[in-house]
């Protein structure tokens, strides 16, 4: 029986492409996303199963996520792939409170409501998964992205949190933290931010690191060296670098 996998974030950029990937390795996949013209463009392409649109900023998220299960007839993967960030030196408050919002907010309303989901149906199953993007920026705080490092930290120690209470309630769900450096998505589109990665190749790592049950996956290998090396670097030199 083919497994199931559930893709939030899926409207563009990495979500769409791990979204097609899981498609064309045999997987019944459903995707999800805020544009929902986009949704069916994907749709139309063939591979995907079923869409749900889904703002994670809603309080109406989660059932309208449990509504694309049930769409979907089960689930074995959770694939979070829904985020916002901007470069921000001004401290624009809008920015910084929108990222909080979907980063923080969002992203903690859907990935509790993907581990309760497979806390109350996966106890006897095979094991299932709940893997998020979440970013190298995590590594260190970033002056001119604030609420996007610490948000991407926040996730990075969320993570964590959920694999543990899996392992203290031993439930069989494994937790992947997916960690890029610059991909050429939305996100970073006009900028020229250096080591930029193709979205396609990302989630071939992606795709890779949730088959073979790693818990944090760095991409790619120079990014791995690079969080290596800011980790390194004490408080009082960061805090001294135009980063």
């Amino acid at each position: 029986m083919a497994k199931k996998a559930i893709v939030m974030g899926a409207t563009s950029g990495i979500g769409m492409e791990v979204a097609k990937l899981l498609a064309a390795k045999g997987w019944q996949v459903g995707i999800a996303g805020r544009r929902i013209e986009r949704l069916q463009a994907l749709i139309s392409q063939g591979g995907i199963t079923c869409y749900q649109q889904i703002d994670v900023t809603s309080p109406d998220a989660p059932a309208q996520l449990l509504e694309l299960i049930d769409k979907l007839g089960g689930m074995d993967l959770y694939f979070h792939s829904s985020g916002i960030g901007w470069q921000n030196n001004t401290l624009d408050i809008e920015k910084e409170l929108k990222t909080l919002e979907t980063n923080g907010l969002g992203f903690t309303r859907m990935v509790d409501t993907a581990f309760n989901w497979f806390a109350t149906h996966h106890q006897n199953n095979s094991k299932a998964c709940i893997a998020c993007i979440t970013s190298i920026a995590g590594t260190k705080g970033l002056g001119a992205a604030p609420a996007y490092s610490a948000t991407k930290r926040f996730q990075n120690h969320y993570l964590e949190c959920l694999s543990q209470q899996a392992r203290m309630r031993h439930l069989p769900i494994a937790i992947t933290d997916i960690r890029p450096g610059f991909v050429k998505t939305d996100l970073i589109a006009g900028s020229s931010y250096p080591l930029q990665l193709k979205p396609e190749d990302v989630a071939k790592h992606i795709v890779s690191a949730i088959e073979n049950g790693e818990e944090v996956k760095v991409i790619d290998w120079r990014y791995d060296i690079l969080v290596f090396l800011w980790r390194l670097i004490p408080r009082w030199l960061w805090t001294r670098l135009k980063i």
